[in-house]
This record gives C-alpha cells, structure tokens and sequence, in this order.
C-alpha cells in the first residue's frame, strides 16, 4: 500500500485503534477491498455481482482505476474503500461506470476536469466517521494534487424498504435542484419511476448522502434504477471550488 495519511484514534473515547489511508498497489490488496465490497453490498443491500468469483466484486473498470483503501494499523485488515477513474483512465476504459446508467453529455465541457468515484463502503465495526472523513480527505486531495476539479459518482439508496427513504432523498434533492436551475444536470438511462416515491412524512437522508450535501456535494439528477444493487442511484457531484471552506481546509487543500 502506498500510505497517503495516518490518522491516530482517540482510544479513550473510541474502541478503535489508529487508521492508515492508502493506495492498493498489490493484488492481493486488491482482492482485500474487492472481498470487503462484496461483503458489505450483498450482506446489507442484497446485491447481485453477476462477475462475482468466490466472494469477491469485481468489474471491468476495476483495471483502471485508482483504489483508495482504509486500513485497521494494528490489523492491516481493509476497512474502508472507494475507487477513483480518472479522465484520461475514462477513455481507455471507454467511459466511466456512471456512464451505464446517465447520460452524462452535459458534463462534456468539464470531462477533463472530471473524476469519478464510486464502490464506497466501510466495515460495519468502523461507522463511526473517522474512516469515511479519511476517504474524502484522499478523494480531495486527489482532485487536488492531480489539478482536477470535479468528482462523479452515485449515491445508492436501498429499495429494502420499498422505496420510502429513497423517496425522501428524492424530496429533498428535487427542491435543491429547483433552487439552483442554472446546475448542469445528468440523466438516468433507467429511470427509477418517480410516482413510486410519493412517501410522505420526515426526510431522512442516509448518511452517506448527508455526508456529501454537508461538504458541499450537489444531487444532479434524477434517481436511476439499479436491479442488481436493488436501489435507486442519485448522481452526485462536488466541484473543489464550491466546497464548504471548513472542508477544504479540514482535507489540507486550504
């Protein structure tokens, strides 16, 4: 692993020991955060990887793209993960992951500005923010070290519960996007059909997404339908230069 950060967690409050971000480099890195994918997916999504082998997730852009992982210092267990598709990794790949479920031509005039991130998890015993703040901080620093200034990715919202929290996601985002007309926006090529997300009552955002929205991220578009994943995708970007200023300077780009 390539280290990027270690960040020491305060054991007096926290039955955790200290964190390490990096890069996988090896394979069997890897297949560590593949295997900690399809655990986390399948287990708490109910997920179908139709490339799956023997317990381990892995797809066609795997190959080029960049894998941020978080790792348990005292175990060098893989705690945390997300994957990160360059521009220039986009063309070879022929296009990015979210380009299977939007149309993302109104991003054209920044594609070379643009990053992707997508396959986020982390380890159910880590949720308590330390190994999520560690991603983002190497997700941002990414964008910033390598001068690009965007970042792409899905937002999944399970459909366990037949759509009610997708559906206040949803509410949500519509009346921010509303707000904001003047934002590029991206197309979903398997709508997840909005009339089923007409639950009422308290908006509970999961906490991924809130996560996103508090930094400065933006929903850009309409929920896609995913079968396999069993939720309904909400395209999501975060442009550097938008980013809440407290966020910046906590990632060390300020």
């Amino acid at each position: 692993m390539q280290e990027l950060l270690r960040t020491e967690t305060d054991t007096a409050n926290q039955d955790e020991p200290g964190l390490v971000l990096g890069l996988a480099t090896t394979a069997e890195e890897l297949e560590q955060l593949q295997r900690l994918r399809f655990d986390v997916y399948t287990k708490e999504m109910n997920a179908v990887f139709p490339d799956a082998i023997d317990g381990v997730d892995v797809d066609r852009y795997d190959q080029w793209c960049y894998h941020l992982m978080v790792c348990d210092a005292r175990t060098s267990k893989v705690v945390g993960t997300y994957r990160i598709m360059t521009p220039e990794k986009a063309i070879k790949a022929n296009g990015y992951y979210s380009e299977t479920e939007f149309d993302i031509s109104s991003l054209d005039n920044i594609r070379h500005l643009l990053c992707e991130c997508g396959r986020s998890c982390t380890h159910a015993d880590y949720r308590n923010g330390s190994a999520i703040m560690l991603l983002w901080t190497g997700l941002t620093k990414f964008l910033h070290q390598r001068n690009y200034r965007y970042m792409l990715g899905c937002a999944s919202v399970s459909l366990a519960d037949g759509g009610v929290q997708a559906s206040q996601v949803w509410r949500a985002a519509k009346a921010e996007m509303d707000k904001h007309p003047e934002l590029p926006r991206v197309t979903p090529l398997n709508p997840y059909p909005l009339e089923k997300l007409d639950a009422t009552g308290e908006v509970k955002i999961p906490p991924l997404i809130k996560g996103y929205l508090k930094i400065g991220a933006r929903i850009c578009g309409e929920p896609a339908w995913d079968p396999n994943f069993n939720a309904a995708d909400f395209p999501i970007i975060i442009d550097l230069e938008s980013m809440d200023p407290r966020y910046r300077k906590h990632f060390g780009i300020d």
